[in-house]
């Protein structure tokens, strides 16, 4: 059967199972390098040798397509993999995952969202490698990036209604007695890029997201038994985690306290400090400890036990980041 031919029947279900997760991984987050495909689809295996045989099929197919890793990475993940406009299509059939609208192209595989995109992938695959090693659940369709909540009415731009969160992790955490508590997660993903006057800001945007209920035509916004937009989507508010990294440990911890005081400044998030739970991290510590060690500095109230966090860093003056 040539190509062209075998491409009409390889829908996901006609491809071998590692091929067809790889497509449905490479659909909900976009973007992904060898690497990381590797550590969530054949974790077991000390190299990728069928996964990449897959991969390359998926390549020969029109499904999937790869572009070079751009800048430091280059050496550890040479490789980044996205669906085609096809491979797209294929996922789409089956109904499995929430649509995304997005397209990813080869200029935008090579753009500057790459490093973040992988960055943002580290902190998904922290939690998984986590959960796996706990026996708790969470896989790797457990997160979604780029995921949005409208702040305020209006017809302004789309940025301006909504908080788009990094990420949005979900993950049960099962205790030894069989108990499960299902968690839920904003991930906000800094490289040390932006100013943390505008990172505080967007957390000061979640602030609106808690507040923001929803004007309805002849009915009063303020009346009785009137719900937040959120509670449509979640039905606790998730935690909100700062995961810090492109920096060296005295620089981030800089940034951390720096955004400590910023946000322990904001009114709008210091009114809902007994219910709003935003903790700051790095990266390395994420990867290092897993979410359920003393690795988040709480920016408006120490956690009680039941959240993701157990408990606030054991050194105050260090916010959480190893030297």
């Amino acid at each position: 059967m040539t190509i062209t031919a075998e491409l009409r029947t390889a829908s996901p279900t006609s491809l071998p199972t590692v091929a067809q997760d790889a497509m449905r991984i490479l659909y909900q987050h976009r973007m992904m390098s060898t690497s990381q495909l590797h550590r969530l689809l054949t974790p077991n295996t000390a190299r990728p040798v069928y996964l990449l045989k897959q991969l390359n099929r998926l390549r020969e197919f029109g499904l999937a397509d790869r572009v070079r890793v751009q800048g430091p990475e280059l050496t550890r993940m040479p490789y980044m993999w996205f669906l085609t406009d096809v491979g797209a299509d294929q996922v789409e059939l089956d109904h499995e995952l929430m649509h995304r609208p997005y397209r990813v192209t080869e200029g935008g595989a090579m753009g500057t969202r790459q490093a973040h995109t992988l960055a943002v992938n580290e902190v998904g695959l922290a939690f998984v490698e986590h959960a796996r090693r706990l026996a708790h659940e969470c896989g790797p369709l457990d997160w979604t990036p780029e995921v949005a909540g409208r702040i305020r009415d209006g017809q302004r731009r789309f940025e301006d209604d909504h908080v788009i969160a990094d990420a949005v992790v979900n993950y049960v955490h099962i205790h030894p007695n069989g108990r499960r508590t299902p968690l839920q997660a904003f991930v906000e993903l800094d490289r040390a890029t932006m100013t943390v006057t505008r990172l505080a800001a967007k957390l000061a945007a979640y602030g609106r997201m808690y507040d923001y209920i929803p004007q309805e035509p002849d009915r009063p916004r303020e009346r009785i038994g009137a719900r937040p937009a959120w509670r449509y989507q979640y039905a606790t508010f998730p935690r909100i985690l700062v995961v810090l990294t492109g920096a060296g440990s005295r620089a981030l911890a800089g940034r951390a306290r720096d955004l400590a005081l910023l946000a322990g400044s904001n009114p709008r998030l210091m009114r809902h400090r007994e219910t709003l739970a935003i903790g700051v991290t790095t990266l390395a510590h994420l990867q290092k400890h897993g979410p359920f060690e003393p690795i988040f500095t709480p920016l408006l109230r120490d956690f009680g036990p039941t959240d993701l966090y157990l408990r606030p860093p054991a050194d105050e003056d260090d916010h959480g980041v190893d030297e």
